[in-house]
């Protein structure tokens, strides 16, 4: 799901870049200094998970993980995605750097909004914290999904085809990051419970099961 230089006209690449610009510096100062650890692992999750990929034109289709991202992160999901992005466009030409900003906030804005939905839901079950988790990472890349569908359909008509073609290529992908999510914060819930407080609010303020 990495869009190409090129592709985007000017007023979206600079928006992208002014909007993953300033979500990027509140993401930042969200981030304490004991989230530090689990954002590099984090990180380092989303970018392997991301190497993997079917190129469709213009963009491709592979696990992305925001939901999950966003689950484990809350806040800190935005820079760690962005951190991610830019190691996958140095090291591998993964999408580019003029589309940067769109790219991350196209998977970025998902993951903070599904980390702040989990976080407001999980309860405190195994069970329901497992459901919510899978809920979210899904729906954490259908939201990835449809803005990229939009993003591309910036580009004029020649890319709206290519927009609902990417639309639908993932839709597998939503149904397996769900299944991939639920196991992975079902996993955590039983052995390390402490790994699913992000920063949105504290451990006595959250949601009963």
């Amino acid at each position: 799901m990495h869009i190409s230089d090129g592709v985007l006209p000017t007023y979206a690449t600079v928006g992208g870049y002014v909007v993953s610009a300033a979500l990027t510096a509140w993401s930042a100062r969200k981030t304490r200094s004991q989230d530090l650890p689990k954002l590099a692992v984090v990180t380092a999750a989303f970018f392997v998970a991301s190497l993997i990929h079917v190129p469709l034109g213009p963009t491709s289709a592979h696990l992305l993980i925001p939901g999950l991202t966003g689950a484990l992160l809350g806040p800190p999901a935005f820079l760690s995605i962005g951190l991610g992005l830019l190691l996958q466009s140095f090291l591998f030409q993964f999408g580019g750097l003029t589309a940067l900003g769109a790219n991350t906030l196209m998977m970025g804005l998902p993951a903070v909004i599904c980390g702040w939905i989990f976080q407001r839901y999980k309860g405190r079950t195994q069970k329901r914290q497992a459901i919510v988790g899978g809920l979210v990472g899904a729906l954490g890349t259908a939201m990835a999904a449809i803005f990229l569908a939009l993003l591309l359909g910036t580009g004029g008509e020649d890319f709206l085809g290519m927009a609902k073609l990417a639309l639908l290529a993932h839709i597998p992908v939503i149904i397996i990051e769900g299944i991939v999510s639920a196991f992975t914060i079902g996993f955590l819930a039983r052995v390390k419970p402490d790994l699913l407080r992000a920063a949105f609010t504290p451990a006595s303020r959250e949601t009963d099961g």
